[in-house]
């Protein structure tokens, strides 16, 4: 007798798990769930508040008001006729000395013989100068860089994007000019100050 013959099993495949099984599923929701360690924890560091608030209210404002002007506040107050004391004073109704850094002086003797008006008045020795010691004459970041450090300025602008700027600063009020006469936001003692 012969060898026998041995057929072929066609279609036969080893067999293995598909890819959808419970098993894998259970293994990959193991690993999504680690366990965080609290000393890999992401660690937020907030700025901290500054001791002249108390909670939102600014405490180291009183009169005498300090405000630090911007460039186009000053253009604003020309082409509204206003005198700049003497309408902060009206708006508070008490004191104010105006601020001007080296920044915003640089900014208006840039603007040329179109704003020389705007320039006299910046030189006028009731207004108070601040030196800065940081590099380039960007008056935006110049102010708010101030605001945060100090909290005891009102700022006077009519840029809208300044003015964006410093709303995020917790306790700083924002002047400007609205109705040919001075407005404040975010002071609750102003009482001259026509409400917006």
């Amino acid at each position: 007798m012969g060898k026998a013959r041995q057929t072929r099993k066609f279609a036969q495949v080893k067999r293995v798990i598909s890819e959808k099984d419970a098993r894998f599923k259970a293994k990959e929701k193991e690993k999504t769930v680690a366990k965080v360690d609290p000393k890999k924890a992401d660690i937020k560091e907030l700025p901290k508040t500054s001791s002249a608030l108390f909670f939102n209210y600014n405490t180291q404002l009183g009169p005498p008001y300090h405000v630090l002007i911007d460039t186009n506040f000053i253009n604003f107050s020309i082409k509204n006729k206003l005198d700049v004391i003497q309408s902060m004073m009206d708006c508070m109704y008490a004191k104010c000395i105006p601020y001007i850094t080296d920044c915003v002086m640089a900014e208006l003797e840039k603007l040329g013989q179109t704003y020389r008006i705007a320039l006299r008045i910046a030189r006028d020795p009731r207004f108070e100068r601040l030196p800065c010691l940081h590099k380039g004459t960007y008056a935006d970041d110049c102010l708010v860089q101030r605001v945060n450090q100090h909290k005891c300025y009102i700022v006077a602008t009519c840029d809208k994007d300044l003015r964006r700027r410093i709303r995020k600063i917790v306790g700083v009020p924002i002047m400007s000019v609205a109705n040919h006469r001075y407005t404040i936001e975010r002071m609750p003692d102003a009482y001259g100050a026509p409400k917006t």
